[in-house]
């Protein structure tokens, strides 16, 4: 069965398993809470590469992206990311690193939330 994903360049595939190595304390605990479907079964993938960005997690079946940020990061340039990854039909929730750490339940709540409204959504309502 042929790939639906173009093949990525090497470059690509090393800075996500970098990026994967080198996480943060945020990223850590968030990871610790998405992975294995630990969220009613929803799989998230780590440091997953969406040329031309990598993003911090992803579900696909709810085409969803959940990116951390900290102080490295400006407004501009993550909302001008945002637009670009909404435009390849995928939404965007975005929490502060320090968010994550302090208010780690109601993060995955909202993350939890939505990605069961965006699943329905893609099922057609179902």
């Amino acid at each position: 069965m042929p790939s639906r994903h173009k093949p990525l360049p090497a470059w690509h595939k090393q800075r996500a398993r970098e990026l994967r190595a080198t996480a943060t304390d945020a990223e850590s605990t968030l990871w610790h809470h998405l992975r294995s479907g630990q969220l009613d079964g929803l799989k998230f993938r780590r440091q997953h590469p969406m040329p031309p960005y990598i993003l911090d997690f992803y579900c696909e079946a709810a085409r969803l992206v959940v990116e951390l940020d900290g102080s490295q990061h400006g407004e501009e340039v993550d909302a001008e990311r945002t637009l670009s990854l909404e435009a390849q039909g995928v939404m965007v929730l975005r929490f502060w690193n320090d968010q994550v750490l302090r208010e780690t339940v109601p993060v995955l709540e909202e993350i939890y939330r939505v990605a069961m409204e965006r699943v329905v959504l893609l099922q057609g309502g179902r």
